[in-house]
């Protein structure tokens, strides 16, 4: 695309000279972006654009800072005789710039925290610099954006004060070095010294530098140590969503993927052998022959593996799926700690009606958010259901049944016994992980008894209406029929059972 060259002709007023410059370019940018067809730029074009708009956001950003930063000082009563803030109409500086700016006041505030750390302080009689000049000095120049920036400063204002200032400088001008891509004394002669790195690699960069810096990772205070502790929380609930807050320490990091790479490759290995090594020919062709025994014993479903493939999930959502099962694991627990003489539960209520005909939500105690139709059929199918009617009119209590449609303890462990864990074939979900399933549903006629119950992990059971596996009980033995899309065929197979049933071997 071709276009008249852009002049910049800058005539401030008086007034606000700088307040017209900055108009000034605005409307030139405006212009450029009117003139802008990003779809018909070549290759090398629109990344040759892209570089030189992120450049020239950089600036924009780095002004954006300094001025928020330069408000709020002005708006502090602390250090003001007059607050700017106040004198506008605001409480705080952080109000007064989301009235002039617009943006969010999380926005504002860590516009105003990062310049706070690279602006120059001007006090009574001196001009004190700013606290990280390097990285103060790249935002000015437009060579560092602010993701990158907030990585540096935060990351080395948690280092404690007990260390040498000349060692912090030099993490600062490293790690500027590594955002820039420029060579320093402090990256010269190492590995990738000349390339500059995003800002997420930053930010395992700055935990290089920590480590180097201060390896214990604490500060003495007051003759304790203080150290990180793991936490989690909840966020408001948006997008069918609860997200997840807070932040976990390497150690409970590293158990936990200790417990999800377990999970998520369960199917990796092919055969067992020696950790380090695949197991050779005649190895295989022994496996190989155990399994078709399996198969013509009725104990294995032939092209079980291929419902890995089947499943979609991603590893998150895997993880996610794990996590959930740890935590049903832990409410079943003996172990676990009684909450009014009970376990763990979660309480749900709907209206019978809906939860006849299949509309509606349900409500679980303590969370605001409703949750779908299926999922209350899912846990009355798991954990049961009381029946409570209430007068239409005052909301009066007039009856409750006290027989609770759900699977005793003594039920679990009987059908755990038989399935061994999740019937699905190919499924390793963990035996004390997996939910009890009514093979008749409830609201169809279906009994409570170990005749009509099957184990399935979470997993499966919320899928069991839709995947198309069929599951029936003959004679107290629990089979299973494939999907016609599984191209398994179409008899109807034992399904898995507990590992001390089988006879291979004996």
């Amino acid at each position: 695309m071709e276009s008249e060259p852009v002049s910049l002709i800058i005539t401030p007023t008086t007034d606000t000279p700088v307040t017209a410059v900055m108009t000034q370019v605005q409307e030139i940018l405006i212009d450029v972006m009117a003139e802008l067809q990003s779809h018909l730029l070549s290759d090398d074009d629109v990344l040759g654009s892209l570089g030189a708009m992120e450049g020239i956001g950089r600036l924009v950003d780095a002004g954006r800072v300094a001025l928020a930063a330069d408000v709020d000082a002005r708006s502090d009563t602390r250090t003001q005789n007059e607050s700017l803030a106040r004198t506008r109409g605001c409480a705080t500086g952080t109000d007064l710039i989301t009235m002039v700016t617009r943006v969010s006041a999380r926005e504002a505030k860590r516009r105003v925290r990062l310049g706070a750390k690279t602006r120059i302080t001007q006090v009574v009689g001196a001009t004190l610099p700013a606290r990280f000049p390097v990285v103060a000095a790249a935002l000015t120049a437009g060579i560092i954006g602010v993701d990158a920036a907030e990585q540096i400063v935060t990351g080395l204002t948690d280092l404690p004060s007990f260390l040498a200032p000349d060692a912090v400088d030099a993490a600062e001008r490293g790690l500027v070095a590594s955002a820039t891509g420029t060579i320093t004394a402090e990256n010269e002669g190492l590995p990738n010294a000349g390339f500059a790195f995003p800002a997420d690699l930053i930010r395992g960069q700055v935990l290089q530098w920590k480590a180097l810096l201060d390896p214990d990772g604490t500060a003495p205070a007051e003759g304790t140590v203080m150290a990180a502790r793991s936490t989690v929380g909840f966020g408001p609930f948006r997008d069918g969503l609860y997200p997840l807050r807070g932040g976990v320490t390497p150690e409970l990091r590293g158990v936990m993927n200790g417990i999800f790479d377990t999970y998520l490759s369960a199917h990796s290995q092919p055969v067992p052998a020696e950790p380090g090594r695949f197991p050779t020919a005649e190895e295989q062709a022994t496996h190989e022959a155990e399994e078709q025994v399996r198969i013509d014993a009725g104990e294995v479903i032939p092209g079980a593996d291929q419902l890995e493939a089947l499943d979609t999930r991603t590893g998150g959502e895997k993880r996610a799926d794990i996590l959930r099962g740890v935590f049903d694991a832990a409410a079943r627990d003996a172990g676990t700690p009684k909450l009014g003489g009970a376990a763990p539960l979660v309480m749900v209520h709907v209206n019978a009606t809906d939860l006849l005909d299949g509309t509606g939500v349900g409500w679980a105690d303590g969370v605001e958010a409703p949750l779908s139709i299926s999922t209350v059929q899912r846990l009355v199918c798991a954990g049961g259901m009381q029946k409570i009617v209430f007068a239409d009119d005052a909301g009066e209590i007039v009856a409750f049944d006290l027989k609770q449609r759900f699977f005793s303890s003594g039920q679990r462990k009987a059908i755990i016994a038989r399935d061994g864990g999740c019937i699905i074939p190919g499924c390793t979900s963990p035996p004390g992980w997996a939910e009890l399933h009514h093979v008749l549903p409830w609201r169809h006629g279906g009994t409570t008894t170990v005749n009509n119950g099957v184990a399935l992990c979470w997993y499966h059971h919320s899928t069991i209406e839709t995947s198309g596996w069929q599951i029936r009980i003959l004679n107290g033995a629990v089979q299973i029929k494939a999907p016609p899309w599984l191209g398994l065929g179409r008899d109807w197979l034992p399904a898995n059972q507990h590992r001390a049933h089988t006879t291979l071997g004996r």
